[in-house]
């Protein structure tokens, strides 16, 4: 028998918003010992996620981009607008800040809550993600982590 997503993924998952002060998220993040949060605007659209790795810029800080001075120029060894990026992650105090945004939501590693829990798998595996969201009529249902996984792999062990 097939497990599917719905019979393994966390149900209601806690949601922050992009007004949410990044020290709130952080507390859910640690009480919860959970490593990312759906972000959701104010109509209830999926707008991002807010994960460890988004907030690991508050306490690590940011390295300037390598560059060379030629005849009063700068020419950046790397993409300025990257610590650009990082720079505003580390400053911001917002979750909106500091998420990791989707311009679109196809751009969120989504799954629907009858797929299998083997393509799921799969596409956290290909994607290289910790988590995937539970979409059903476009609407977050759930989340399924690497953990419920691994749990679940125990129980049926």
């Amino acid at each position: 028998m097939t497990t599917t997503v719905a019979e393994v993924m966390s149900r209601d998952p806690i949601v922050v918003t992009p007004d949410t002060p990044i020290r709130d998220a952080i507390k859910i993040l640690a009480d919860k010992q959970i490593s990312g949060l759906p972000v959701q605007d104010d109509d209830g659209k999926l707008v991002g996620v807010i994960s460890e790795g988004d907030l690991m810029w508050q306490e690590s800080g940011v390295t300037p981009p390598a560059y060379v001075m030629v005849l009063d120029s700068v020419i950046y060894l790397e993409n300025p607008q990257r610590y650009e990026r990082e720079l505003h992650k580390a400053l911001g105090q917002t979750v909106g800040e500091v998420m990791t945004r989707a311009a679109r939501q196809k751009d969120l590693v989504t799954v629907k809550p009858d797929g299998t829990l083997k393509d799921a798998a799969q596409l956290m595996h290909e994607r290289n993600v910790h988590r995937v969201l539970v979409l059903e009529d476009d609407r977050l249902v759930g989340i399924l982590t690497r953990g419920d996984i691994i749990r679940h792999m125990a129980a049926t062990m």
